[in-house]
């Protein structure tokens, strides 16, 4: 464990679990539709990434960019890229190009770890995360859900629950949204892109031009925090 962390770090720790979270529901691979390995094989990958942001933390320091690939090449491969956008985008998705929701995707997913990696690197050997069980929707079993309870160094305690869908022909299962403490985070940031669409008038380039700086803006930590059990 390390020293004391500062105020501010742990006011960044809620949505930095949301990346975590969506980081390892994107890594898990095909598994049967069964609660019992659904779960087995989440906790496994969870601990497995905060054993490789440990690993890879001093590089974030030294090289961000290099970071970033790294991070990145553990999504590739496992991401629904344009469902994502597409979800985030909401009925302004139909207003877009392809290649608009592709560099959607891009700015999207830099703009997580630009505004929280600082959190996720130096949280990374500081916080306990418990897989509390999966839930495969009995009538659906292409849907789940996972819940973690994440322990900060601190004591703070944060429910983390992301939906999950298995994805037809490969098997995959795939991340499609993250709730950290009752905060739907999808919602949030499809409510900021709406947000963002109004106040440019409309004009869908200059919002994702713009998308690090609306993430940036957000402010849900307090809602987040107002949720956490601190004992």
């Amino acid at each position: 464990m390390t020293a004391v962390r500062s105020i501010r770090q742990y006011a960044t720790m809620p949505l930095a679990l949301a990346v975590i979270a969506l980081i390892t529901a994107l890594m898990v691979r095909p598994v049967a539709a069964n609660s019992q390995e659904l779960t087995s094989y989440v906790d496994e990958n969870t601990q497995k990434l905060v054993q490789k942001l440990n690993e890879e933390k001093d590089l974030y320091t030294d090289d961000p960019d290099a970071f970033y690939r790294k991070m990145e090449e553990a999504l590739t491969g496992f991401v629904d890229f344009r469902r994502i956008a597409a979800r985030v985008m909401g009925r302004y998705a139909r207003q877009t190009t392809p290649e608009q929701r592709d560099e959607f995707v891009v700015r999207f997913k830099r703009s997580l770890f630009e505004s929280y990696a600082q959190a996720l690197v130096d949280s990374s050997d500081g916080f306990e995360i418990d897989v509390r069980g999966a839930q495969v929707n009995p009538r659906d079993e292409d849907r789940a859900s996972v819940n973690m309870l994440v322990t900060t160094e601190s004591g703070d305690r944060y429910q983390v629950t992301y939906s999950m869908y298995r994805q037809n022909g490969s098997g995959q299962w795939l991340m499609e949204n993250v709730i950290v403490e009752g905060v739907n985070i999808g919602l949030a940031f499809r409510d900021r892109f709406a947000q963002e669409m109004e106040s440019r008038r409309g004009d869908v380039d200059a919002v994702i031009e713009n998308w690090g700086d609306a993430v940036a803006s957000l402010n849900l930590d307090e809602e987040m925090e107002q949720g956490a059990d601190s004992e």
